[in-house]
């Protein structure tokens, strides 16, 4: 993973309000944020596979069995 570029001081005072708002520090908070955007992209990545999954079209005894239950 690349590194990230560090934050302006804006930023960081931006953050740092957040944080104490939240009652926390910063590292603690900026450690927070880092790590719910990493479980926001991994919910994003398993939401991708499954509906790469659910495209898939139907292997050859699910179609037979498909066309089983037709009305003739």
């Amino acid at each position: 993973m690349p590194p990230k570029p560090s934050m302006t001081d804006g930023q960081r005072a931006y953050e740092a309000k957040r944080a104490a708002r939240a009652g926390m520090s910063l590292d603690k908070w900026l450690a927070l944020k880092s790590r719910e955007a990493a479980e926001a992209a991994r919910a994003q990545a398993r939401a991708a596979e499954q509906a790469r999954k659910a495209e898939k079209k139907p292997g050859f005894f699910s179609r037979l069995i498909d066309r089983g239950h037709k009305p003739l």
